[in-house]
C-alpha cells in the first residue's frame, strides 16, 4: 500500500497542476467552454474536482457530510484567484480527511444504488480520488489546449 505523503504529493500534483492551468489562462480563457457541444471550462472542471475530492474522501470515507451541487459545478464562473485559493485550502482538507482514514476499512457513508467496486475500502476509495484528479488534469490541459487554439483562430 502507498503510503500518506506519497498519496498527497500525487493529489498535490495534479491539484496544483489544475489551479496553475486556471491562472495561467486568466479569468477571461479559464471560464470560457470550447466550442464543442457539452464541453465545460477548466474553472467548471477544477470546480468540479473539488467536489469530487470532499464528497469521496470525506462524506464518503468519513461520513463527514460535505455539501454538493454537483450540477452546479459544471456551471460554475469565477475570478480564478478565488478558485485557486479554493483548491490550496482544499489541499488542507484532504491532507487531513486522509490522516484520519483507515485504508483497510469500509467507509463510513458508503455509496447507495452504485456499483462502485473500488469503494470497498476507505483506501479504495481514495485512489479513485486520485484517478479522478488524474484524468481531470488531462481533461483541463487538452481543453486549454483547444481554448489557446481558438483564441489564435486556429480552431
Amino acid at each position: 500500500m502507498i503510503d500518506t505523503e506519497t498519496y498527497l504529493r500525487f493529489c498535490d500534483e495534479a491539484l496544483l497542476g489544475m489551479r496553475d492551468l486556471v491562472l495561467d489562462l486568466g479569468d477571461d480563457l479559464a471560464n470560457t467552454r470550447p466550442d464543442i457541444p457539452g464541453a465545460n471550462s477548466p474553472f467548471a472542471i477544477l470546480t468540479h474536482c473539488l467536489g469530487v475530492v470532499a464528497r469521496w474522501a470525506s462524506t464518503v470515507n468519513l461520513g463527514q457530510i460535505v455539501p454538493r451541487d454537483r450540477e452546479a459545478e459544471f456551471l460554475a464562473v469565477g475570478a480564478v484567484t478565488d478558485l485557486a485559493a479554493d483548491v490550496d485550502r482544499m489541499r488542507t482538507s484532504l491532507r487531513g480527511w486522509v490522516a484520519r482514514t483507515n485504508p483497510q476499512a469500509p467507509p463510513v457513508n458508503p455509496t447507495t444504488g452504485r456499483q462502485d467496486w473500488y469503494a470497498t475500502t476507505q483506501g479504495g476509495v481514495l485512489f479513485h480520488v486520485y484517478e479522478e484528479l488524474s484524468q481531470h488534469r488531462g481533461h483541463m490541459e487538452v481543453t486549454r489546449d483547444l481554448l489557446l487554439a481558438q483564441a489564435r483562430g486556429e480552431s
